[in-house]
């Protein structure tokens, strides 16, 4: 393991990296907000189903 070559990638990684725009930001947020949303609502009907299934009502 060569630390002062990890060093220098690391380093010219950071230099390469910029802050995202606003409008950058914002559509990565939607896509992350609607993958939340997505999972959690094949949670609760996974979870709906499975009660039904079961008799739980």
């Amino acid at each position: 393991m060569d630390v002062p070559y990890d060093l220098t990638s690391y380093v010219r990684v950071l230099k390469m990296a910029t802050t995202p725009t606003t409008e950058e930001f914002l559509q990565v947020a939607k896509i992350a907000g609607a993958g939340i949303l997505f999972v959690g609502l094949m949670g609760f009907l996974i979870g709906a189903i499975m009660l039904v299934l079961t008799g739980g009502l």
